[in-house]
């Protein structure tokens, strides 16, 4: 199994092995102090801040504490005087047991940066324990025939204290037969002999009973008494003997109950019941002791389950007995084999259950780990997934830092769940695992992103104030405040648009809003961006354009150009009686503000003196004669043309043409049909009417005179045309849009020279210009038109 685990590439391990980290103990020594056991709580032990070159006010900042395996609180911490205080009686029996010295580590952890020291406190043994006998009597079967000198092995006496307060010296109580001798083992324990001072008779006294006493060395030393009864019995010169006075045996921990452990073996040269051996536990404990022994055959077995984390060695001491009493001894020494039956353990000093995003090597979790077997079985590895972005970083000792590998990113992966598994080394391997939640908290590093860069939109003119025209949208990545979006207005380019008096925006929902009626006429479209930001700190931003066109409607009637209707005289044509069918009396003119087919104008003759004389050309407002003139038509006419628009109602308008026939262009014009109606009134007024048309035809001349001038001027400076306009352009269709200035037709243009702010009486000529226009010509003719509309005074 371990090998398939170093094979894996997928996964990361961080091996802890203990060994590897005694090079910190030989470059750092751990602070050491000593206390007596049993002292109070809240006894100073000393000043840790001051020990170790620390200052007291970082203490604190830094998250100082003690950590102490299992997190028992033994010893507090006061991060304000940096005093290290006892928490709580301490009792070293219980804590160290038999074992010398008794050494407490504790680990002191500092934060920003890390740093780990080393603490050990010794306790110190005080005489708190009294020695006592496992048993209240102890009997000796003596023979009588034993000889002065001859000792005899006592029961020891437990003392839980340690050095100089264990049992030190026992004591007999006074009697003629025997003394007490103490005697040293080789580790340390001291153990009595009864020594016979003078030969037994058990004629003369059978049974003695003597009180055996235990003394420690304390100050004052504590006392603890067992009674000796000594049976005499006959004689028995020869005592049991073992083949071994040691045995050493290996016991698993795991061994099942009842298992052999070792057999023991004694013989005795004496027979009879005097050669009959019998074995048993010389000290026997039935509360601790784990062993049984067979008193027949020697075989020694379990009775109650190993543990090497208890206790790793017994040394057991094996008394065999004859018939006589007579008994020899033997030690068992057994050391009990460590098994992988203790599943390593974590302990989690500091864990952060939400990191911010875009933050590297951000401590996580602190922790420690530890296994109670040995060898193999106590070499720990620690792991986690592989596909995460975190680390496992060995600290100081048995402590991993966990820390995130890179920064992380909320609007991938929010939360992270990550476990990890801490496995020992021995066969089989046995693990165990430990989950944490991890939450990603936002930081504003995302700006908000419109659905589109541009939006257009479209609202009919003549609205009403207050209409939601449309909305824009943007959305932020981020979460909370940090996402929640504020629309507004940007400011314009051109500082002289108010833009604030024609549109407004919704805060908070992006809708916007026309705030006054709109007009095509003045204004077609508008372009303005729009801005969103989060509430974030520092607020991030983003902006988008917004096309807001106006769509026209048919709010404008035709205006007519041509004849100017506000004239202080009507307009009169004047109309050779020879012209021949077609021919081209004038053209109306007129012009719609509106666009599109709103602005596509049409021309009807209303009502005429003569129907059938005339007739208008509906697409281009040409007037022509229809038939043939003659002698009996009536001199003078009377056209009613109506213009109308090709909006959704129609709006149109009308104009007035007057016709006066004539023999020809030299014939006397009369400009009112009132005042030619007078001349049949009387031959008196010949001699007027000679004297007007003479006039009449000076001023034509030199009309004409100035017209030529006025051409010649107009063609020399394009630029400025004198009070001269020319409309031109290439109209396709069946009704041409001309953007208000009206409709021509495609064989015919026409030159109008008006003077500005002139009547009718100055309208000077008229006649058809430029004929074959190309429709390729089009895109000249818009701003061309332009320049027609403002000749006029239209605007």
């Amino acid at each position: 199994m371990e090998t398939a685990l170093a094979k894996t590439p997928q996964t990361r391990q961080v091996i802890f092995l203990a060994i590897l980290l005694f090079w910190w103990e030989a470059g750092s020594e751990a602070i050491r102090y000593s206390m007596p056991e049993e002292t109070d709580s809240g006894y100073l032990v000393a000043n840790l801040a001051k020990d170790l070159g620390l200052r007291v006010g970082e203490l604190a900042p830094r998250g100082a504490r003690i950590h102490y395996k299992g997190n028992k609180e033994l010893l507090q911490l006061d991060v304000k005087t940096g005093n290290l205080l006892l928490y709580e009686k301490l009792d070293r029996e219980d804590l160290c047991g038999v074992t010398e010295p008794c050494l407490l580590h504790f680990q002191l952890l500092l934060e920003n940066p890390m740093q780990f020291f080393q603490v050990d406190v010794q306790l110190t043994d005080v005489n708190d324990h009294s020695p006592a006998f496992l048993e209240k009597e102890m009997l000796l079967k003596i023979p009588e025939s034993a000889q002065p000198r001859t000792p005899f092995p006592l029961k020891t006496a437990q003392d839980l204290d340690i050095g100089s307060n264990t049992v030190q010296n026992y004591t007999i109580s006074p009697n003629f037969n025997f003394h007490v001798v103490t005697h040293n083992r080789g580790d340390g324990r001291k153990y009595p002999e009864l020594v016979l001072d003078r030969a037994l008779d058990r004629e003369e006294q059978p049974e003695l009973s003597l009180l055996l006493t235990a003394l420690d060395g304390g100050a004052p030393p504590r006392s603890g008494t067992t009674t000796v009864r000594i049976e005499v019995v006959d004689i028995n010169d020869n005592a049991p003997e073992f083949l071994q006075s040691l045995y050493e045996v290996q016991v698993p921990e795991n061994s099942p109950l009842s298992s052999l452990v070792v057999t023991v073996s004694a013989r005795d040269l004496d027979a009879g019941t005097y050669g009959s051996v019998s074995y048993a536990l010389f000290q026997s404990d039935d509360t601790s002791q784990p062993f049984v022994i067979d008193e027949v055959t020697g075989e020694v077995r379990l009775r109650r389950a190993l543990d090497f984390e208890v206790t790793p060695y017994y040394n057991m001491e094996i008394v065999a007995t004859d018939g006589g009493g007579f008994s020899g001894k033997c030690t068992v020494a057994i050391e009990v084999l460590d098994v992988n039956d203790n599943v390593p353990e974590m302990t989690m000093s500091k864990l952060t259950s939400s990191i911010p995003e875009n933050s590297p090597e951000t401590v996580v979790a602190i922790f420690s780990v530890s296994d109670l077997d040995s060898g193999d079985n106590g070499r720990i590895l620690c792991s986690i997934q592989n596909d995460l972005p975190f680390l496992l970083k060995p600290t100081f000792k048995n402590f991993y830092t966990l820390v995130t590998e890179r920064p992380l990113d909320r609007e991938s992966t929010s939360q992270y769940n990550i476990t990890i598994m801490v496995s020992d080394m021995g066969t089989p391997r046995l693990q165990t695992e430990h989950s944490i939640s991890v939450q990603v908290s936002d930081v504003n590093d995302n700006a908000p992103a419109f659905t589109h860069t541009s939006y257009t939109l479209r609202v009919r003119e003549n609205n009403g104030p207050g209409l939601h025209i449309g909305s824009v949208s943007a959305t932020d990545r981020d979460a909370g405040t940090n996402a929640q979006l504020t629309y507004s207005l940007l400011p314009p380019p051109e500082p002289h648009l108010a833009l604030a008096s024609l549109v407004a925006i919704d805060a908070d929902s992006g809708q916007l809003f026309a705030l006054r009626p709109l007009d095509y006429e003045a204004l077609q479209a508008l372009e303005f961006r729009v801005g969103a930001a989060d509430r974030g700190s520092p607020a991030l931003s983003s902006q988008a354009l917004v096309r807001l066109l106006v769509l026209d409607a048919n709010d404008n009637s035709p205006f007519v150009l041509y004849p100017m209707q506000n004239a202080s005289a009507p307009c009169t044509e004047l109309l050779p009686r020879a012209a021949e069918p077609g021919y081209l009396l004038t053209k109306v003119v007129a012009v719609d503000g509106d666009s599109g087919q709103n602005a596509w104008l049409s021309y009807q003759l209303l009502k005429a003196t003569e129907p059938g004389l005339f007739s208008v050309w509906p697409h281009n407002g040409e007037v022509r004669t229809a038939r043939p003139l003659s002698e009996r038509d009536a001199p003078k006419h009377r056209l009613l043309v109506l213009v109308r628009d090709n909006g959704e109602p129609p709006l149109s308008a009308s104009v007035t043409l007057h016709v006066l026939l004539v023999d020809g262009f030299s014939q006397p014009y009369l400009p009112l049909p009132e005042a030619a109606a007078e001349q049949g009134r009387g031959d008196a007024l010949t001699l007027h009417l000679v004297v007007a048309l003479a006039s009449v035809s000076s001023l034509f001349l030199l009309c004409v005179l100035v017209f030529v001038a006025v051409r010649l001027c107009r063609r020399s400076r394009a630029a400025s045309l004198s009070g001269c306009a020319v409309p031109e352009g290439h109209f396709p269709g069946h009704l041409v849009d001309v953007r208000g200035e009206g409709t021509l037709s495609h064989s015919y243009q026409y030159e109008v020279c008006l003077k500005r702010g002139s009547g009718t009486n100055e309208f000077k000529f008229l006649k058809p210009i430029l004929p074959n226009r190309s429709p390729q010509d089009s895109g000249e003719e818009i701003a061309e038109n332009a320049l027609f509309r403002n000749s006029f005074g239209l605007h």
